[in-house]
Parts: structure tokens; sequence; C-alpha cells
């Protein structure tokens, strides 16, 4: 009988982190298309605020009716964690976005991403410092590997002039990045996963459209024609593709793998971003990656592996 609960535990972690690791990459994979759908919506006459805003708008819309059907009543939920739900709306959805457009507004998108994507090294150490989860041998190594896989994937060797006002921000948007796996890993909050998505998404709409209105950002926008692989499609059609796919679905995603997996594991994962990026890039816009590039996915690859098995040392270990 002992034999066979361990077995049904053991199936039972492998159902959930096959599951968690399932949503991850299809998060990744979301998020990933949102650069190729801005860049058609930028050169049409958007500013990035602009499109920011109506991504994050459009995606509080489509999850609202979800999120209270989900709620179903539980309106305590919300009180108890009315702080919880600002910051991640302010600091995760807000924040992150606002800091990376303005860190964009002074350096190269590139190192800003790169920056902002030194992130899951963040979280590994946060969980040090704040929780005493020391990282493994195989986890430090893992976090090497992928930074380094990063570097070679967002094709930096040729070297970039850092700004340091531009610098600062994508710290900033670091901070935001590092703070969404936190976040959205913890589950004493009892908010389902969609619910905690509306809300956040409903604070940082409402944030944007502020900062906005008394001219922190400007949200100018265009009704001309987006174009992807030569073919010009209405402005209205990458609006709602960067709402509904690559925010509400990619925020629902995210949360559930960041809940199955830990907030470590999911942040490595979430790297897969950048390679689906290059790869909608490619495909839409004609982007074609270089050697170089697919060197770096495989490292990236690498060091999500080595993660995993470090996640793994420490569950048996305990």
């Amino acid at each position: 009988m002992a034999t066979m609960t361990d077995d049904n535990v053991g199936s039972g972690l492998r159902s959930s982190t096959g599951v968690g690791l399932g949503f991850a990459v299809l998060s990744a994979m979301s998020f990933g298309m949102s650069g190729t759908l801005a860049k058609g919506l930028l050169v049409a006459g958007w500013t990035p605020a602009a499109a920011v805003t109506a991504r994050i708008v459009v995606a509080a819309l489509v999850l609202l009716i979800p999120g209270l059907i989900a709620l179903r009543g539980r309106w305590h939920l919300l009180r108890a964690n009315t702080g919880f739900v600002v910051v991640y709306g302010l600091v995760v959805v807000a924040g992150c976005q606002f800091a990376y457009f303005s860190a964009v507004d002074h350096m190269q998108v590139g190192v800003a991403l790169l920056i902002e994507y030194t992130a899951p090294v963040a979280v590994v150490l946060w969980l040090w410092l704040r929780h005493g989860q020391r990282p493994g041998t195989k986890t430090a190594a893992g976090g090497v590997i992928a930074a380094l896989g990063l570097v070679l994937v967002l094709d930096l060797i040729s070297g970039a002039d850092l700004n340091p006002v531009g610098v600062g921000w994508a710290l900033l948007a670091m901070v935001g990045a590092a703070t969404y796996f936190v976040m959205s890993a913890q589950v004493g909050n009892c908010l389902p996963p969609v619910v905690l998505a509306a809300a956040g998404l409903v604070v940082g709409g409402v944030a944007l459209l502020l900062a906005g209105a008394v001219g922190l950002l400007d949200l100018t926008a265009s009704t001309a024609p987006a174009s992807y692989a030569g073919t010009e499609v209405p402005w209205w059609l990458p609006v709602l593709a960067l709402g509904v796919v690559t925010c509400a679905f990619a925020y629902v995603s995210g949360i559930v793998a960041s809940r199955a997996l830990g907030s470590r594991v999911a942040s490595f994962v979430a790297l897969f971003e950048v390679l689906f990026a290059l790869i909608f890039a490619w495909v839409a816009l004609d982007e074609l990656p270089r050697a170089i590039q697919f060197v770096g996915g495989v490292a990236i690859l690498a060091g999500v592996i080595l993660v995993k098995l470090g996640e793994r040392s420490t569950v048996h270990a305990g």
C-alpha cells in the first residue's frame, strides 16, 4: 500500500510538472509574439506606450467576465488581497512595461531586453536571500549558461553604447519581471489564476491610461493598416491579437506555470520567449536569425535543463 501511495504521489508530481512546463512554454510563445505584432503597429504610426496600453486594456476586457465567473461571488478574496493585486497590477503589469519602453528610449532594444531578462538570476538571488533557498551547483551553472545563451541570441557581441538612464530603466523592468515570477508563484492568496490576471490587468490598464492622461506617456495611435510579411491587415487585428493572445492568455498561462513549477524554474523556461520572438520576427518580418543566435538558443535550452535538474536535486534532498 505504501508503494502504491508513493507511486501515486510521484505520478501526480510528474503530471503537475508536465502541465506546468506545457503552460510555461505556451506563455513564452504567446509573450514572444508581442514584439512582432507591435512592430507592425509602430511602423503604422503607433507609439510604444499606445500599443502596450491597448494590449493591456483589451486583455483586461477579455478576462473581466471569466475572472468574475472564477471569483464566484467570493469578493472577500479580492478584499483580503487588495494590496497584493494593486502591487501586481502596478509593478508587474504597468510598471514593468513602462520601464522597458522608457529604457528603449535611451538605449538599444537588445541591450534593454538583455538587462530585463536577468530577472531569473534575480529570482534565484531573492529566493536565496529572502527564503534561504541557496541555489545548487546545477542551478547556478544553468543560470550562467542561460545568460550566456541570451547574449548570443540577442547578438550583442558587436558591443553597445550603454546610457546610464537607460540602464536604470532596464533594471526597473528587470525588477518588474522578477516580481512577476515571484508573485505569480504564490498560492497562499487563494486567488484563481484568471482572477489574479484579470485584476492585475485592470489595475495596470487604468494606471497606464492615467499616466497618458497626465502626460507621462504618449498614447498616439493610428488607424493605418499594419504590414506583416508583405501583407497589410487592419489595425484592429494585431491589437486584438496583442490583447487576447500575447497578454490575456500569456498572463493566465504564465501564472498557472509559475504555481506548478515554482518561480525559479518558471522564470528560466520563460527565457524561451526570446527564441519564439526571433522565430515570429523571421516569419512575419523576414528577420532571419544568424547562426550564432541558434547557438545561443541551444545554450538557453541547456541552461533550463540544468536548472530543472537542480530543482529535482533540491526536492529529493528535502
